[in-house]
């Protein structure tokens, strides 16, 4: 049995497994056909607003939602080779939930490098819920 590691180490090993986005490239990636998901609790959507045309999925249903093959996907789920952007509030969440959704084989999944937080401060567009 291998010693245990800490959140810090992990975080550093799941984020070489795929290459991170700042919220211009989220943006730029939106345009070009990218879904973005935004895996923050309701209280932070409340408080903070959303970005408009992101997908909102509670991050205990990700990978259920995300799935190509799985029976409670979203109609956005159409293959294994679609782009997502996961975001949550300030981007260490969302970086667990694009490793898991490359195990499922979404291959082009990644996450927003600072999160929600990092998409304001850059002065992108954000609705109050």
């Amino acid at each position: 049995m291998s010693a245990p590691i800490g959140i810090d180490e992990l975080l550093e090993r799941v984020r070489t497994g795929y290459t991170r986005v700042d919220a211009r490239e989220a943006c730029a990636a939106s345009r070009a056909g990218a879904v973005l998901v935004d895996i923050r609790y309701q209280a932070l959507r409340e408080r903070d607003g959303l970005i408009p045309g992101a997908l909102v999925v509670e991050r205990n249903e990700l990978e259920w939602r995300l799935d190509p093959h799985g029976s409670h996907r979203l109609a956005e789920a159409t293959s294994h080779d679609l782009q997502v952007v996961v975001i949550c509030n300030e981007g260490y969440a969302s970086s667990l939930a694009a490793a898991s959704l490359h195990a499922l084989g979404l291959h082009r999944a990644t996450d927003l490098t600072g999160g929600f937080q990092a998409w304001k401060a850059a002065g992108l567009p954000v609705t109050p819920t």
